[in-house]
């Protein structure tokens, strides 16, 4: 077989080390799609607050999930070494998006309210939640994260929650109807305490999958070659 051959197999290790990154670029960029023509469709129908339609954790998972992946297939395309806190933010933002995935498929689906747009309503509730999860479990560029880094990943959703019982209080505005103040503080305190249960599980088998041999880089993360 000719070099030529080789050089164009699908086996070749240049081809294989393209595939990653190309992946994921596409990925967010469906994501970023999604968004925008989602914020477009609400603009086309009613005046939007985007303080509002950002606000939902939905939104924001899938924005902060996309921006990960593009930040580490751009890595990987200039192969440079991954910073210290780019698989602590891959590992809590494939949380985010598992709870978001689960949650919506087992209590949301279907619901008045939400995505409006079909298409865009799949790739942020489905395609991108098990696309996240799959990235995370099957690509060969991760390491062992300490069960600590729960305490990490509980950071954002616990602030989301504030923020969200924040602005409820004062203007009105929740995303959810079962963090309406007007439901009551104690049933707000034991949803708040189940969610921070739901991403702690989740978490927990995120970090756990890291720790299996499948999927798992070799070498711990560099900030530079010479660390």
């Amino acid at each position: 077989m000719s070099a030529t051959a080789n050089a164009d197999s699908p086996s070749d290790p240049v081809s294989r080390s393209l595939v990653r990154p190309i992946v994921r670029l596409t990925a967010a960029f469906i994501v970023g799609c999604a968004v925008i023509a989602t914020f477009l469709d609400t603009a086309s129908r009613t005046q939007i607050n985007p303080f509002n339609f950002f606000g939902f954790f939905t939104m924001q998972s899938n924005i902060m999930t996309a921006a990960v992946l593009f930040v580490a297939a751009i890595l990987q395309l200039r192969k440079r070494p991954n910073p210290r806190w780019l698989m602590p933010a891959r590992a809590a933002t494939t949380t985010y998006m598992a709870v978001v995935g689960v949650v919506y498929n087992l209590l949301l689906s279907g619901l008045a309210g939400g995505v409006e747009l079909a298409w865009a309503n799949w790739v942020l509730h489905v395609a991108f939640p098990i696309y996240a999860v799959l990235d995370w479990a099957l690509i060969t560029d991760r390491y062992r994260l300490p069960f600590r880094t729960i305490g990490l990943i509980l950071i954002y959703p616990l602030t989301w929650c504030a923020v969200v019982l924040l602005r409820g209080a004062t203007d009105g505005w929740v995303p959810y109807p079962f963090l309406d103040p007007g439901t009551g503080y104690a049933s707000i305190a034991l949803y708040v305490l189940a969610i921070a249960v739901a991403f702690a599980t989740f978490g927990a088998l995120i970090i756990w999958t890291s720790r299996l041999r499948i999927g798992q880089a070799t070498e711990t993360p560099n900030t530079s070659p010479n660390t």
